[in-house]
């Protein structure tokens, strides 16, 4: 089976199944400037031509350890079906009429969150960001909202994808898919 199409059924099985407000939350790693792994909760945003999809200011951390080092991860995990995917691949900036649909796709009060935050920086008070999401709210209150310049997306070109399901008995099913020539081999590990 396609590791893509392993991923996309079992997320649909955990959609049935899932109590958590997020389902698609997933772990992004990075490895930072300094040498040093960083890691963070994201959201899935897709799946599109066997690429998975993420959003967000790309002037944030992230946005620049991945356009100085591109080889990312993205880790889930399901506690409904007690499962476990991990991603490692190649990041790349989406294009921007897909980030201007991911970012129309967004409710409004995240969509003006963005616009008047530059995530990570330092922050004098809240209260002064607080004013300037008042402020745009209210300027824009009758018209969409423009994707700001900062703020886009990455796909991630999946190299090797693990699928990892829990069992009683502690003898896990670990199946790891790596793309080699092309092609996905896929071999089973020891738990």
């Amino acid at each position: 089976m396609n590791p893509i199409e392993q991923f996309s059924e079992w997320f649909k099985e955990e959609l049935k199944t899932t109590k958590v407000r997020i389902p698609n939350a997933c772990c992004l790693s990075t490895i930072g400037i300094d040498g040093f792994p960083n890691a963070r909760f994201v959201s899935l945003k897709d799946i599109v031509n066997n690429n998975f999809i993420i959003t967000g200011p790309i002037t944030s951390k992230k946005g620049i350890e991945i356009s100085t080092i591109n080889k990312v991860a993205l880790t889930f995990w399901w506690t409904e079906t007690e499962r476990q995917v991990r991603i490692q691949g190649s990041a790349t900036k989406i294009e921007e009429e897909l980030a201007d649909k991911y970012f129309a796709e967004r409710n409004r009060d995240s969509q003006i969150v963005s616009i008047v935050s530059k995530q990570g920086q330092e922050m004098v008070s809240i209260e002064t960001l607080i004013k300037k999401y008042e402020n745009v709210a209210l300027r824009f209150a009758n018209e969409p909202l423009t994707r700001p310049e900062n703020w886009g997306g990455y796909m991630i070109d999946p190299t090797r994808i693990e699928f990892l399901e829990f069992k009683p008995t502690r003898f896990h099913t670990r199946r790891l898919f790596e793309m080699i020539n092309g092609q996905w081999m896929m071999k089973q590990i020891q738990p």
